[in-house]
């Protein structure tokens, strides 16, 4: 049986960006997040090398988060009680685990 802290992980889309899912699965295990759920694919002009998750905007109960690689772009919901620097710690924790 699970911790009742455990968060949820929503899949609603069959395509993410490659590596992103087992990071939202371990930010889903941390202590203050609800539900995550990955949302529209896009294209960028950039290039990033390496995977990257940014805080973006502040949505009702939580916020939305860009991941990057490549010159992929993903939109994260994140529905959280944490704050956005919390937030943020938590991402560097699901990430550094990578």
């Amino acid at each position: 049986m699970s911790k009742p802290t455990d968060g949820r992980l929503v899949w609603n889309h069959s395509t993410h960006i490659p590596g992103l899912i087992p990071i939202l699965e371990r930010l889903c295990q941390q202590h203050g997040i609800g539900t995550v759920t990955p949302a529209v694919i896009g294209r960028a002009r950039g290039h990033a090398p390496k995977m990257q998750l940014r805080v973006s905007v502040p949505i009702r109960g939580g916020y939305k988060i860009i991941a990057r690689q490549g010159k992929t772009v993903q939109e994260v919901f994140i529905l959280t009680t944490l704050l956005q620097d919390e937030l943020e710690g938590a991402i560097a924790i699901a990430m550094r685990i990578a």
